[in-house]
């Protein structure tokens, strides 16, 4: 009996040991990727008048938003390339790519010549690396998406996958972390002569190291068995716009449900320091540790409301999300540009944060589980990166041209609009938390009598 009960538990140990390391590699992974990516948005106003002269501090952060924004325009060409190449071989060798051009990208920010050495050589630095940057985020999304939504078990993959945003939530606090950490050391001309560079400096050294780690991360179960069936499809078309063509109303699922999500992260995170700082009057300093205190707490939040979704679906907190954003962005933004003191400031952002919670906590594995294998990665990816590059992106800079327009307000309302867009898609569209996203998910659910609308979602996902 007890030689039958170690024989039979070690697979279950061996199998929860492989899932942890996949966690933990692959958010590891995101957190340095996210880190690159965001600490531009943190230290932005330091550098800004490096690249771009003039008195007008308002049309220096426009600048450095305008090339924000372009590295959003080449983040659905990454996710393209780098989508089909997850699809074809393997979200391993696609999360190994997308970090190494990270950490390239990261590095070329560290040395670009400032306004007053090269002209405007500086800002054109600035742009090819933001573009690089745009391509191996398209990617990443897609890849570390699908990688943590299939390395979970069935029954825990909301909570799998919200680790995407905890990775994503802790790069970005990384990087408020130094910020912080500098503001304290140095002095506010030595931050915007030389120090804004280090953390560009420290992002190319994370990468080098996630890139080792990476390398030792396994393949899929859900990969590997629609790579061993080269029966069943075509190996060419696996990843393929054709294929994706086939699955086109999930496609236009995913840039729907992703519309009002992306804006309202943008605003509540990236723009939000900004906000403080040029609205409200907050210093600096104040307003990063809001931004940091209030994104370290909503990390924390995204795996309970994972959780949630593996016990009551995937709709619900989906839907809470939007009615929230549109009902309550106006209110909450008015009120934050109001805001004279650290406290009523984390108060109303950690209320904005939890709303957009039932976006962010899941979000990854719903889009993952609209796809099969074949095209699960791209099928995230473009419609995905499509729908940021034109909303995601551009919040912070329509947000800063409605303030340099004098209608500062209106961005509220363009964001309560984007959220009702989101609203609809999400009351209308199937929770998906039942799909099966492999053929030996669906025979298991068929084999256990999971029901006849488990056994529809997996046929249809493992197709």
């Amino acid at each position: 009996m007890s030689s039958s009960a170690v024989t039979s538990g070690s697979p279950h140990r061996e199998e929860r040991a492989r899932r942890r390391l996949a966690l933990i590699g692959g958010s590891l992974g995101n957190l340095v990727e996210w880190y690159d990516w965001f600490v531009y948005a943190s230290f932005a106003i330091y550098f800004a008048d490096s690249f771009f002269p003039g008195d007008n501090p308002t049309t220096q952060l426009l600048n450095t938003a305008g090339i924000f924004a372009v590295g959003f325009l080449m983040r659905p060409v990454g996710g393209w390339i780098l989508g089909r190449a997850a699809d074809r071989h393997g979200r391993k060798s696609a999360l190994t790519l997308t970090v190494t051009m990270m950490s390239v990208a990261a590095l070329m920010i560290a040395v670009a010549p400032t306004y007053g050495q090269a002209g405007y050589f500086g800002a054109l630095v600035l742009l090819l690396a933001r573009l690089l940057q745009g391509l191996s985020i398209g990617g990443e999304y897609a890849a570390s998406a699908t990688y943590l939504t299939e390395a979970s078990a069935r029954d825990r993959r909301g909570l799998g996958s919200s680790f995407q945003y905890v990775s994503m939530t802790c790069g970005q606090l990384l990087g408020l972390g130094i910020l912080i950490t500098m503001q304290h050391t140095l002095t506010a001309a030595q931050l915007s002569s030389w120090g804004w560079r280090i953390p560009f400096v420290l992002g190319a050294l994370f990468a080098v190291v996630v890139f080792w780690l990476r390398r030792r991360l396994q393949e899929t179960d859900a990969f590997k068995e629609e790579s061993s069936e080269e029966g069943a499809h075509d190996a060419g078309a696996r990843g393929s716009l054709k294929a994706l063509w086939q699955h086109r109303r999930q496609a236009g699922l995913v840039m729907a449900l992703t519309l009002g999500g992306t804006v309202a992260y943008y605003t509540y995170t990236t723009y939000l320091t900004k906000y403080l700082v040029g609205s409200a009057g907050l210093p600096k300093t104040t307003a990063t540790l809001v931004s940091f205190t209030a994104l370290a707490l909503f990390a924390v939040l995204q795996p309970f409301a994972g959780m949630l979704s593996d016990r009551i679906g995937r709709r619900p907190l989906l839907i809470t999300f939007a009615v929230g954003c549109t009902l309550g962005t106006y209110p909450i933004m008015t009120a934050l540009g109001s805001a004279d003191s650290y406290w009523s400031a984390l108060g109303l952002s950690l209320l904005a944060l939890v709303i957009v919670t039932g976006y962010t906590s899941i979000n990854a594995a719903v889009k993952a589980e609209l796809f099969p294998t074949r095209v699960r990665a791209l099928g995230v990816a473009l419609p995905y990166a499509i729908a940021n590059a034109l909303f995601g992106g551009t919040a912070e800079y329509v947000a800063l041209w409605f303030k340099s327009g004098g209608h500062e307000k209106m961005f509220f309302w363009y964001v309560s609009g984007c959220a009702l867009v989101s609203l609809v898609t999400y009351v209308l569209m199937p929770d998906t938390r039942n799909a099966a996203l492999s053929r030996a998910e669906a025979a298991g659910a068929g084999a256990a009598g999971g029901g006849a609308a488990s056994a529809k979602a997996g046929a249809g996902a493992a197709r």
